[in-house]
C-alpha cells in the first residue's frame, strides 16, 4: 500500500516535472503570443513569423525565433506513435541540444525523444506523411502525460503544421524585455507557458492527486489497525506484565517500539518497491523528496498514536486475568 501511494503521488509530481522540464529543455527565458493566447503551445494564436523581428528589436531581448507546436502522428510499418511536435529557427531559442547526435539544421532533419521507441541516428521518421532523418535525441524528452516530444527547423515544422505557410505559434526570445512589447503581442514567461503544457492533464492530474490523498490515508489506516489489533491481542500478556509489577508506561514503551518499527520496516519496503515500479509506468513518475521524508513521519506518527489508543486497554486489564484458565 505505501508502495502504491508513492507511485500515485509521483504520478500526479510527475505531470508538473514533465512539463517543467520540456520548458527548460527548448532554452527559451519567455515567449511573446498573440493577445488572447493562452501559451505559446497548445493555448496558442497564429501569427505571422516575420514578427520576430520587431521582437528581436526590443531591447533587452538577445536572440528571438518563431517557433511552432502542433500534435502530429509519427509512423512505423503499421506502428503508429503521437508526438509533440516544436519547431524553432535553428541558433535561436526552441530547439534543445540533443543527449546524442546534432540539432536539426535543415527543413528534413528531426530530434526525437529517446522516449520514442525503435529508430537511431540516420533512420528516417515518417511524421505526418513527409520523411525526416534522425540526427539528434533528447533523453526524456515528453509533454502532456508521456507523449514523446519531437524537434524540428521552423520550415520544417511550418510544412507539418501550416502545410507550408509562414506562421508561427509564438516567438520564443532569451534575455529580460525592457521595452513595450510589439501592437497586438503579450510576453509571457515559463510558469505560464508550463500550466499551458499542462492545461489538457489538468483534470487527470486532479483525480490522481485526490486518490493518492485517500491511499496516504487508507495506508496510515493500516498501520494504525495493526497496531491496535495487536494491543487487543496481547491483553493477557500485559495483564502478566502488570501482575508480575511491569508499569504502564514501559508497557506503553514496548508498544511505542513495535509501533515504530513496523512503520519504518513498512516505509522502508514501501519506498524500494516503489522505486522498482516506478520505471515500469507508461506515464512519468517522479517521486520527489517531500513524499519519501513524510512517508515514514506519517507512519510513525500513526503507529504512536495507535499506540495510545493500546494503551487505554492496557490500563483497563485486569491482572487477574493473567491467573485464569485459557
Amino acid at each position: 500500500m505505501f508502495a502504491i501511494t508513492l507511485i500515485l503521488t509521483g504520478l500526479s509530481n510527475g505531470f508538473n516535472v514533465e512539463a517543467g522540464r520540456t520548458v527548460s529543455q527548448l532554452g527559451a527565458d519567455g515567449w511573446f503570443v498573440g493577445q488572447g493566447a493562452t501559451g505559446p503551445f497548445l493555448g496558442a494564436a497564429p501569427m505571422a513569423a516575420s514578427e520576430v523581428a520587431k521582437v528581436a528589436a526590443i531591447p533587452g531581448v538577445r536572440q528571438a525565433a518563431a517557433v511552432v507546436y502542433t500534435r502530429k502522428v509519427v509512423e512505423s510499418g503499421a506502428r503508429r506513435t503521437d508526438v509533440n511536435v516544436f519547431g524553432a529557427s535553428v541558433g535561436g531559442p526552441g530547439l534543445p541540444t540533443p543527449n546524442v547526435g546534432r540539432v536539426a539544421r535543415a527543413s528534413d532533419e528531426i530530434e526525437i525523444s529517446t522516449k520514442l521507441k525503435g529508430f537511431k541516428l540516420g533512420d528516417h521518421v515518417v511524421l505526418a506523411g513527409r520523411p525526416f532523418v534522425v540526427v539528434g535525441k533528447v533523453s526524456n524528452s515528453t509533454a502532456v502525460a508521456g507523449v514523446p516530444n519531437v524537434f524540428l527547423t521552423l520550415e520544417g515544422a511550418q510544412q507539418v503544421a501550416y502545410a507550408g505557410q509562414p506562421v508561427a505559434a509564438a516567438i520564443a526570445f532569451t534575455g529580460t524585455p525592457t521595452g513595450p512589447p510589439p501592437p497586438g503581442l503579450v510576453a509571457i514567461g515559463r510558469a505560464t507557458a508550463r500550466t499551458d503544457l499542462l492545461r489538457p492533464v489538468e483534470q487527470a492530474r486532479s483525480a490522481v492527486s485526490l486518490l493518492s490523498i485517500l491511499l496516504w490515508a487508507v495506508a496510515a489506516l493500516i498501520v494504525g489497525s495493526m497496531v491496535y489489533l495487536s494491543a487487543l491481542e496481547r491483553q493477557r500478556d500485559f495483564a502478566i506484565f502488570k501482575a508480575t509489577g511491569v508499569s504502564t508506561s514501559s508497557i506503553l514503551g514496548g508498544l511505542a517500539v513495535q509501533a515504530v518499527a513496523i512503520s519504518l520496516v513498512a516505509a522502508i519496503i514501501g519506498g524500494a518497491l516503489a522505486a522498482l515500479l516506478a520505471p515500469s509506468f507508461p506515464l512519468p513518475v517522479a517521486i520527489d523528496r517531500t513524499a519519501k521524508i513524510l512517508l515514514p513521519v506519517l507512519a510513525v506518527l500513526v503507529g504512536l498514536i495507535a499506540s495510545v489508543s493500546g494503551l487505554r486497554r492496557v490500563i483497563g486489564v485486569d491482572p487477574a486475568l493473567a491467573f485464569r484458565a485459557s
